[in-house]
This record gives structure tokens, sequence and C-alpha cells, in this order.
């Protein structure tokens, strides 16, 4: 199994949109970067498990925990003229961008981003380096357990 990070703007989808989804699934669209399609096409699998990351907002961070629920499949929005993910050059014989279906695992207490710079284990983790913009990163298995085990365990009352 691999770990992954996925940002989503919550203008677009949030994390309680995704909870309020049928199924609590969603196609993870509109990816429209070579490096981010590639690990989506070609790494992930089903199973594998990716933090639901909230971006391009106010207060941007991990908001949750989903896992992959279908392997990659052609995004619909590069054939809709109407879709703002159009892509022209795209055909149904030879598409060029997929996504994959995710489903809600859980809502996690939120962990921001200034929070994720503050720890030295999570210094190589690829979105906190600088001008990353990718919207599909690999999580390795250090970086997943130091925030699910110390950034995301509910905190004891004195």
């Amino acid at each position: 199994m691999r770990y992954w990070l996925m940002k989503s703007e919550p203008s677009d989808c949030s994390i309680d949109d995704l909870a309020a989804m049928p199924n609590q699934t969603v196609a993870w669209y509109g990816v429209r970067n070579y490096q981010a399609r590639n690990f989506m096409r070609d790494m992930m699998k089903v199973g594998d498990l990716a933090f639901f990351y909230h971006s391009s907002c106010p207060r941007p961070g991990i908001a949750g925990i989903v896992c992959v629920a279908s392997p990659p499949y052609p995004d619909a929005t590069q054939f809709d003229e109407k879709s703002r993910f159009f892509d022209p050059k795209s055909s149904q014989e030879e598409p060029r961008w997929h996504n994959v279906d995710v489903r809600l695992v859980e809502k996690t207490p939120f962990v921001d981003l200034a929070t994720l710079k503050e720890q030295e284990t999570l210094a190589g983790m690829r979105v906190l380096q600088k001008a990353n913009r990718l919207s599909i990163t690999p999580v390795d298995a250090e970086e997943w357990r130091t925030i699910t085990t110390r950034l995301m365990a509910p905190k004891k009352q004195p």
C-alpha cells in the first residue's frame, strides 16, 4: 500500500462535501499536471490511503483521510467543452487525463500547514517544499505515521 496527499480547493470539494456525497465517494477530476496525473494513473492502487488536503484557501491543511476506491479511468471533464478542464487535444481514443475515485475514510482533526512545517521529521515532505504546486504527491510511511499518530491524535485532557 502507498500513501498520498491529494489537494482539493474547499470551494470546489471540501471534506464536508465529500462526507455528504453518495457513498462518500468522488471522482478526483481536473488534474492537469503530467507528474500528478502519472502518480494517479500509474502508481495509485485501490486501497491506497491519502490525506485530503484543503488548498488555495485562507487556512490550508489536512482535513481528513480518503482511500483510493477505483482504478484510474479517463477524466470526463477533458471532453466537456463547457468545463474549465476541457482539453481540445484529448480524444476518447487517446485520453490525456485520468482520475480515480476516492472514498472518505474519516474526517480528522484539522492539521494546518503551519503545524506541518513545525515538525522536523516532515522537513522532506513534498507538500512543504518550496515551489511545490503538485495536487497529488506521495507521502512516505514515516511521514504518514508522524501525522496520524502525533498530529491527529486526540489531545489528552489535563
